[in-house]
């Protein structure tokens, strides 16, 4: 019986020692990285990391076994090993996505943490492996993983010139109706660390030590990092700066970090990593989409240094420019959409105004030069009492002059919700009062003795005349999902939308599903290239829709911005006419803030006047772009009025930060428009609007 045993023992250990095939076909031994295959089951993995350093990574194929033997770095002849003996872990929650009662994979409204769900650690065995190369990065494949119905495999993606790797977990189900979160990080049962570091909110650098036996602690930090540090260096684990976070009413900092021991209680060892709350922001939570059979990309950065927690904090730091849209010559940045509801929660409540307040102090510290509130959002007084309503409409504009300077411009805005159908936003070049009702004989305009011309609106046709009599710009809110489920479909043949007054559309990130290399799962962009070929020239501008805007949020997240081309900033008491000019002859760019489009030209011409090519066949499309995170592709989108087409431009060669300036010819013939979308290693993204071609 001893001697079964300890045959069943020897067979067992064998199995486990057995070697596992690494294919090496696809891996480009001219891209920098150099790779090693062991006896020994480890596959050796050196790139270049810029500043003459190189990344290391030992990776250990043996079952049981970490499948980090080692992270480090090497610098001047010097091995610094930063991290030993550690797991990269996975903790993936999945509930039910509701397909019937709205509109799909694009529904916002969706309470899935109060819905049956159930978390799952995601096992790793190693089966097989293989090195890839992709432009300039170096992609190791681990099989097999596994999480209940949810399968795939351990992808980490090396990126020459940066000690920044991302490690994923890429994995697919097929079942349908199927939302999830994930939580993710390191782990080991080794004391890599001696403390932990992060930045806390209001960006003071936090240091506190570790103690092998501390249970888990989730942590709110800003810029999304937690920090290991040792003797030799320090590790940052992140997340991607836009895509980890799906779209909520609320940017609250739900403590997305987490360090210390026995993670979930079902990881062995201390570790650190990035988590969700699965509740959110307690309103509607709708986690992020997992379509049947889509390879859902569960994943993580990591940032090395071989100089301690501060540098590692300001390398990444630098990836989202501190978490600041930069300056950009020619250009000024405008953020849209946001209930903050200042005038009601301060000014009517009659409490003291600050001399700046924390939504100011957030956008300036944000690099936002300009802001377009959407206040009265189901608070205030829109359809009357008349002179409360004209009162509340005057404490919104004596605001945003108060809080207006020569850097920053407030600008009055909301959202109506009346006469067009679903939801919809506007922007007046001045102060503009007007009542969302009109009773009886009333006249549309009137002169009121305090305020002067005042408008009562009691249809679509007179808000039409509103908008054009005061040279505003109104657009549809949230496209397709939420209030505007169905919209601006519903409405195309309107009047009002074929009016030059009605801009068109806005871009968040909504909804969000890890398998897709672009951000808000083609929902305003798709809509976009449709409003193109329906032949209106419309326009779609970046929007936030968040409501509290506070120091301590997790604001940079889910904002993203508009680059307009402005010399200057308007000041409030001469109007803003500029801004609705330069929105209204589409000579802007949307960004998330890691990729900057300053130049997008079609036969040398931008933006205005439609191009009419010499020779469709040879048409010149040339564009600048710069970037943070390595890039993964460019696409030039065009339409015939019926059809869209897409050209693909691979950009895996670049490295982290750069600048090119990209020409291609095409042939758009038949082509009535063309525009254009760049998007990064992180899915972060940039996108211009439609230049008209005759």
């Amino acid at each position: 019986m001893k001697k079964i045993s300890f045959i069943i023992f020897l067979l067992c250990s064998l199995c486990c020692k057995a070697q596992i095939p690494v294919s090496t076909a696809n891996f480009n031994k001219k891209n920098a990285a150099k790779i090693t295959v062991e006896k020994n089951n480890t596959l050796s993995v050196k790139w270049p990391a810029g500043n003459k350093a190189y990344g290391q990574l030992i990776i250990n194929l043996n079952k049981d076994e970490p499948l980090f033997k080692s992270i480090g770095l090497e610098k001047e002849s010097h091995i610094y090993e930063i991290v030993k003996e550690a797991d990269p872990v996975f903790w993936v929650t999945i509930g039910k996505r509701d397909l019937i009662s709205q509109n799909g994979w694009n529904i916002f409204f969706d309470k899935v943490p109060l819905k049956p769900h159930q978390s799952y650690k995601v096992n790793i065995n190693k089966t097989n492996a293989a090195v890839s190369s992709y432009g300039s990065r170096t992609v190791i494949r681990i099989g097999d993983i596994a999480a209940a119905d949810f399968k795939g495999a351990i992808e980490i993606t090396l990126y020459n010139g940066s000690a920044m790797f991302n490690v994923a977990a890429i994995m697919s189900t097929e079942n349908d109706s199927t939302a999830i979160l994930y939580d993710a990080g390191l782990i080991s049962k080794q004391q890599n660390w001696s403390n932990i570091s992060y930045a806390d909110v209001y960006d003071n650098m936090k240091t506190v030590a570790v103690q092998a036996t501390d249970t888990v602690k989730n942590q709110d930090v800003k810029y999304r990092a937690i920090i290991g540090n040792s003797s030799n260096g320090s590790i940052a684990v992140f997340p991607a700066p836009h895509q980890y976070f799906y779209p909520l009413d609320e940017a609250f900092n739900l403590k997305f970090t987490w360090y210390g021991s026995n993670f979930k209680n079902a990881f062995e060892g201390y570790g650190i990593g990035i988590r969700q709350d699965i509740f959110g922001d307690r309103r509607f939570v709708p986690w992020f989409n997992a379509p049947p059979n889509t390879a859902q990309r569960l994943n993580f950065f990591c940032q090395l240094s071989a100089d301690g927690a501060d540098d590692v904090l300001a390398q990444v730091k630098k990836l989202t420019h501190n978490d600041k849209y930069p300056s950009l010559p020619g250009y000024k940045t405008m953020a849209s959409h946001f209930h903050n509801e200042f005038v009601m929660k301060v000014i009517v409540a009659n409490k003291p105004m600050p001399d700046t307040p924390n939504f100011v102090k957030v956008f300036k510290a944000t690099g936002v030069d300009m802001v377009h509130l959407a206040e009265f959002h189901y608070t205030a007084h829109p359809q009357g009492p008349d002179e409360l309503r004209l009162l509340e409409l005057k404490y919104l504009f004596d605001m945003c002059k108060k809080y207006s300077d020569k850097a920053f411009l407030l600008m009055p805005g909301e959202e109506p919700n009346e006469f067009f159908g679903g939801h919809w936003l506007q922007l007046f070049p001045k102060p503009v009062y007007w009542i969302m009702s009109r009773k009886g004989d009333a006249h549309v305009e009137s002169m009121h003795p305090v305020y002067g011309k005042v408008y009562n609106i009691g249809n679509a046709k007179e808000m039409q005349y509103l908008l054009e009599v005061e040279k505003g710009l109104a657009w549809t809110a949230h496209a397709r999902t939420k209030g505007s489920t169905g919209f601006p479909d519903k409405y195309k043949e309107q009047p009002f939308f074929k009016s030059n007054r009605f801009m068109g559309a806005a871009w968040k990130a909504m909804p969000a599903d890890l398998s897709q290399d672009k951000l808000g799962n083609g929902r305003v962009l798709d809509l976009m290239d449709d409003m193109n070929n329906w032949g209106e020239n419309k326009k779609v501008i970046g929007e936030a829709d968040l409501f509290t805007i506070e120091p301590e949020n997790e604001m940079y997240a889910h904002l993203n911005v508009n680059y307009l081309q402005l010399d200057k900033i308007p000041l409030y008491e001469e109007g803003w006419q500029p801004v609705l000019d330069v929105l209204d002859s589409a000579k802007f760019f949307t960004t998330t803030g890691e990729i900057l489009i300053p130049s997008f030209t079609v036969n040398q011409q931008g933006y205005g006047k439609p191009v009419k090519p010499a020779n469709p066949a040879k048409t010149k499309i040339s564009f600048d772009i710069n970037w943070t995170f390595p890039l993964n592709f460019a696409e030039i989108i065009s339409g015939d009025g019926k059809s869209t087409f897409r050209h693909r431009i691979d950009l895996t060669g670049t490295k982290a930060y750069g600048q090119q300036t990209i020409i291609r010819e095409l042939d758009l013939t038949g082509r009535k428009w063309v525009r254009l979308e760049v998007w990064d290693a992180a899915v972060n993204g940039a996108f211009t609007q439609t230049i008209w071609l005759e």
